[in-house]
Parts: C-alpha cells; structure tokens; sequence
C-alpha cells in the first residue's frame, strides 16, 4: 500500500518490450493516464518486477487467437509465485514498417517477435523473399530498423512504433485474420490485491473473482 501523500501516483504496470509494443498499448488502453508503463526486456524479468514490489502490477500475453498460446510467457508465470487477478483482450493489428523510400521490392528481411511473425504467415508466405528474423520485441525491431536507415529492411510492429521511430507503414493489417486478439494476464503479488483502477466494465477486460 502507497503512504497517504502518493495516494494519487499512477499505478506502476511492468510490461516486457519497448514503448510501442503491444502489451504498452494493452496498459494505455485499460489504465489510460492512471497507469505508468514500465518496460522490461524479458518475460521473467516483468515477473521479477512484480515478486520485488518494484511495480503495483505486471501485463503479459498469455494467448494469441492466431498464434495460439504464449508458452515462454507462460512458464515464466507458471515458474513464478505470482497471481493471475485480471484478464485483458486487446485487438493486435500487424504493419510492416519501414525507412521513408522503403518499397515491398525494396525489402528483404523483417523482423519481429516470434509471436507476431506467426500471426503474419499467409502475408510471409506471399513474399517468400522476405527473410523473417525473430527479435525479441515488435517495438524494439521497429526500434532497430529505423537506426539502420536501410530500406531493404522492415519490421512488423504496432502503428505507435512507427510514429515514435519515423518509420513509414508499407502495410497495414498483415495478420493473417481481421479480429485478432491478444489476451494479456494481469499479475499480482497478492491475490486480494486487485486493479481497482482498471474499468471492469470495458470491452475485453475481465477481473479474476
């Protein structure tokens, strides 16, 4: 519990990424300016955050309705002593991004996190040669790509990634299917410790009894 005087702070939420990346934007959506999004490079160190009591909550995908579920993300909640309070559904829409002059002739590899290669199968199978590397973040590929200045790389990642690294969008909506969602865990340290200030009554949240 927070002293008194910090009775108004913004609920800290840990998330694994880079500001861009779709768990911030599941945050900002749910929490809006109540929330304070705080980046994490790994699955287990969001999990860490959260066991230390360095922030109020973390957010990690569990689930994917094209890719299915999350598996390192959820053995690092498994492999934690963490409690799930709260389930959020978050629609996922996939750009490929690139460097202003970047054509899809122009590109020949791109980058992202496993998850969201997954989710653009059919649109990787239609450019067989676009050679799709895994990184560990959409935001932080978006992030690279943008300091490389090369416009025969790309990355797939969020339309906030693109606007905080100037990068243009080739492609918007390249998953594989209009409707996809991620579905994103809500972690505690205390099962009675509830995100009281996430609305239970928007579409796609839920709060764990």
């Amino acid at each position: 519990m927070r002293p008194a005087g910090e009775a108004r702070a913004r609920v800290a939420i840990a998330y694994q990424g880079e500001p861009g990346a779709f768990s911030e934007l599941a945050i900002l959506d749910a929490w809006g300016s109540t929330a304070r999004a705080v980046p994490h490079a790994e699955f287990a160190d969001v999990v860490r955050a959260v066991a230390q009591g360095r922030v109020d909550f973390g957010l990690l995908p569990v689930e994917n309705s094209i890719a299915g579920r999350v598996a390192s993300s959820l053995a690092a909640i498994d492999g934690s002593s963490l409690y799930v309070v709260g389930n959020i559904e978050h629609p996922i829409r996939l750009c490929l991004l690139a460097p202003t002059g970047a054509t899809i002739a122009s590109l020949r590899s791109v980058e992202s996190h496993p998850v969201a290669l997954a989710q653009c199968g059919a649109f990787l199978r239609a450019h067989p040669r676009l050679e799709a590397r895994p990184v560990f973040d959409t935001a932080g590929a978006a992030r690279m790509v943008a300091a490389a200045h090369d416009v025969s790389r790309a990355a797939i990642a969020s339309s906030r990634a693109a606007e905080l690294h100037a990068l243009t969008i080739v492609r918007a909506g390249i998953e594989d299917h209009a409707g996809n969602v991620t579905r994103f865990a809500v972690l505690s340290r205390d099962a009675a410790m509830r995100p009281s200030a996430l609305d239970s009554t928007r579409p796609g949240v839920m709060l764990d009894a």
